[in-house]
Order: structure tokens, then sequence, then C-alpha cells
């Protein structure tokens, strides 16, 4: 889970991690890099809205990764942007979802369970 915003980040890890899901957390595009250089991640969350590098410039940073687990990765935008072309753009940017804050606890658990299924990374459901 990647964003700048404290609230957020501990929110949304919460709803998570009472789901039974590990849920490791970035403050920013770069330490989110980080991380996935140093992990091997079934999916990643993240916001758009970010200062100095947007959920976008990761997204893209990822997709040109080196690395086929980098590269590959699932990924669910998670914004406050609400238009039908901000949802295009977030596909565009290799986005598989698009998610808008705020968003119900029942319908992020249902998007991310289900996006997670669908990850070539996962052996087994983290969602029983």
């Amino acid at each position: 889970m990647v964003d700048d915003d404290a609230e957020s980040r501990e929110l949304l890890n919460n709803i998570l991690s009472e789901r039974g899901a590990v849920v490791t957390l970035a403050r920013s595009a770069d330490e989110a890099l980080q991380i996935l250089s140093a992990n091997n991640m079934d999916l990643l969350v993240g916001d758009i809205g970010m200062p100095e590098k947007d959920g976008y410039d990761l997204m893209r940073e990822i997709r040109a990764s080196t690395s086929e687990d980098i590269r590959s990765l699932k990924a669910i935008a998670l914004t406050q942007f609400a238009h039908a072309e901000d949802s295009a753009r977030a596909e565009a940017a290799g986005f598989q979802k698009h998610i808008t804050k705020p968003v119900e606890p029942s319908e992020l658990v249902a998007i991310v369970a289900s996006t997670v299924r669908t990850s070539r990374h996962v052996s087994r459901d983290p969602y029983p």
C-alpha cells in the first residue's frame, strides 16, 4: 500500500489486515519501488495523487522494470480522481483496477481479493 497520507495508509492497513492480508506500507513512490525491489509482493494498492512522483509515474517505472516479478505485478489505483477519464488513464498507466476514495471497506476487500486471485504470484487464497 503506497499513499502519502498517513491516515489513509493506516485505515487501509487496518481494513486489509483484519481480513488476513499482510500489508507493507510505503509513504512515497520511491519507497514503494525500494520495497518492491527487495520483496516479492502479490499486489500494489497505490494512491495516484502523491507529491513529487505520482501513482502514474510509479506504474510507468514498475511496468518498465527489468524484473519480471515487478513488471507483472497487479496494481489497484486508489484515488480521489473519480471521472471516467481518470479510470481510463489509470488503466493505461498499468493499473488493473481504479477505486475512488473514500471506499467502503467491503468493496475494497472484494476488489483486492478478486485482483489477487488473478495474480500469478499467489499460490493460496489470502482471503479465506
